[in-house]
């Protein structure tokens, strides 16, 4: 009876991180009885759980969560041998109720089906869940034009923020001119807190690969490319098993499956520049020049890779495929709304109880997100914003949360999908300095190429810096808009043009935070060290000497019995007074007057 059993350890990046290698290695001291099948599996997306072990049998999924390599063995010899799952350690199992359950019972997983499912690392764990049918049905019972037809009903729009049609560009490319033409798959993931495509590639690389296969036999390309980043070694690792596993078992190289179709995959690394996730900056990143963005038209479907017609998608497009082709077109469509169909994996980050990577039905909105999923705020904390589409998106204020995640809503209110990055902020987020910090990020990684973005956020960035340091003047706002838009109209690629907003963003939806920095030299969240101060509450203050013993310029003193006193001239404002502090004794005060 027990034979039966399968453990499935959660061996993404994430999972690895919190102590899961350990864990497997308990496990396998534990089962080497024969008592269950001990496999890896990739990221199952509760990352708030890590390490995490799931335990089937007879199509009964129990998933435990936050185990160490002390525990895991005792629960999971437990269960096997009871055959009960040890309630007090459950994260979820279908049926059964846990604090945590809602995590899973409120998505609808397409994509992310087989992530923590199937063994990354064996095509056969993936072909024994319908691994490769979808290449199969497509070589051998469709056409070309019918494949592109079945993701045109999809509604399948790119997944790399820009929401383009894919059928479109599938369409235009398959009908350039040329004998050579290639498939890329951007997997250059940039975005601070994004780690959506890391996750699919660490977890079903054979998904992605069958994807760009279809892409390659629709439009007529024999080559693929994975452009990825080098920061995301386990990913490309598992790519390369995979694509050696597909050479092997005749999904790639000649006369795939006896069909004639002639496919082979490439992986180029890149090393970390964001404007290398432009399509035609990637394209010169992997020619071997510098990446930089380039005019178009010609667009890639008609001049791209060395010049040739060239498809780009990102991750998740491609790894949205093989259900649309397998299951038809209407399948994937009976999900989401009218112009933004089927479903949208996020990942959630900040200040969320439950963060992790998610897919949902595009239409839902961002508080079903926060609250029914991500399980609200850490600490019960109360929301103040959404960051949305990364350093390119926009802030979102909790009064217009229950706006729908799909592309046309979130463009009304000044926002992106973006590739899909949620960040999460309560109270204590200064939108000035949350402006600034992706402002810091896009200046820094402009190629340089478009003045307007170059010089441009330089110019942004110092007004930004300027405002948190309590030197802002009356008219910064005003400036800081007039810029935006120059930015905007005047830059070449997506990196320039949407650099502004964060910044367009926290203005329209907080100005009053930027006017109280500038007009009354405080800020609002107590965030800026320009406007705070550091106090003792004698009444709290035990005399443990804790906050004395952190500050590294011994500004705080102190005797036995006595209530200790920070010297707020040799205060640096670090911060590390209030956190060694046990009894809430270290207030932070604004308005002092330091910007003035």
């Amino acid at each position: 009876m027990s034979s039966q059993y399968k453990v499935i350890v959660g061996m993404g990046s994430c999972g690895i991180a919190a102590g899961a290698k350990k864990v497997y290695d308990s496990l396998q001291d534990t089962l080497n009885d024969g008592s269950a099948k001990l496999v890896i599996g990739g990221c199952m997306g509760m990352c708030f759980a890590e390490p995490l072990v799931e335990v089937a049998a007879d199509g009964k999924r129990v998933i435990y969560g936050r185990l160490t390599s002390e525990n895991a063995a005792e629960i999971i010899a437990k269960h096997i041998k009871t055959g009960q799952p040890v309630i007090e350690s459950v994260i979820w199992s279908e049926g059964l109720d846990s604090a945590d359950a809602n995590y899973f019972n409120k998505q609808q997983r397409i994509l992310l089906k087989n992530c923590g499912v199937v063994d990354p690392e064996s095509i056969d764990s993936y072909m024994s869940h319908d691994g490769y049918k979808a290449l199969e049905k497509a070589l051998k019972t469709m056409t070309p034009e019918q494949v592109i037809k079945e993701v045109e009903i999809s509604g399948l729009r790119g997944r790399g923020g820009g929401g383009f049609p894919t059928h479109i560009k599938w369409t235009l490319a398959g009908k350039s001119a040329g004998p050579d033409k290639y498939i890329i798959c951007n997997a250059d993931e940039g975005d601070p807190g994004a780690f959506m495509d890391r996750s699919v590639l660490e977890s079903d690389p054979h998904r992605v690969m069958e994807g760009m296969l279809l892409a390659g036999y629709a439009i007529g390309a024999s080559e693929g490319y994975f452009y990825a980043r080098a920061e995301y070694p386990l990913a490309i690792k598992r790519l390369r098993m995979a694509i050696e596993q597909a050479n092997q078992k005749g999904y790639l190289g000649k006369n795939i499956l006896g069909t004639g179709f002639n496919f082979q995959l490439f992986i180029r690394e890149g090393a970390g520049a964001f404007v290398c996730g432009e399509e035609t900056a990637l394209i010169m990143s992997i020619e071997g020049k510098r990446g930089m963005p380039r005019t178009r038209p010609p667009f890639p479907a008609e001049k791209g890779l060395w010049g040739k017609p060239t498809n780009i998608n990102n991750v998740e497009t491609y790894a949205n495929v093989p259900a649309i082709i397998f299951h038809g077109g209407a399948y994937f469509a009976q999900y989401g709304t009218e112009s933004s169909k089927g479903t949208k994996v996020f990942a959630l980050a900040g200040k969320i109880a439950r963060g992790g990577l998610i897919e949902v039905p595009m239409g839902i909105t961002l508080n079903n997100v926060v609250f029914d999923i991500g399980g609200g705020l850490q600490g019960g904390g109360k929301l103040k914003a959404v960051q949305t589409g990364g350093p390119s998106g926009g802030c979102i204020p909790a009064e217009l949360c229950d706006t729908p995640i799909d592309y046309d809503s979130l463009k009304k209110i000044g926002a992106i999908m973006g590739s899909g990055g949620l960040l999460i902020m309560d109270e204590s987020a200064c939108m000035v300095d949350v402006a600034k910090f992706f402002l810091t990020f896009t200046q820094d990684e402009s190629c340089g190429k478009c003045t307007f973005c170059r010089a441009g956020t330089k110019q942004m960035l110092r007004i930004l810096e300027r405002i948190s340091e309590g030197k802002g003047k009356s008219g910064d706002i005003e400036l800081l808009e007039d810029l935006a838009t120059k930015i905007v109209q005047g830059s070449l690629c997506g990196l320039g043009q949407s650099a502004p907003n964060p910044v367009l963003t926290t203005i329209k939806y907080f100005r009053h935070e930027y006017e109280a920095h500038i007009n009354d030299k405080i800020c609002p969240a107590k965030k800026c060290k320009a406007f705070i101060s550091y106090e003792i509450d004698a009444d709290k203050c035990k005399s443990c000497s804790k906050c004395a013993k952190g500050c590294p310029t011994k500004a705080i003193t102190g005797a036995k019995k006595e209530p200790y006193v920070i010297d707020k001239a040799a205060c640096i404002r670090c911060g590390l007074c209030m956190s060694a502090c046990k009894f809430d004794a270290v207030l932070v005060t604004t308005g002092s007057g330091r910007g003035e």
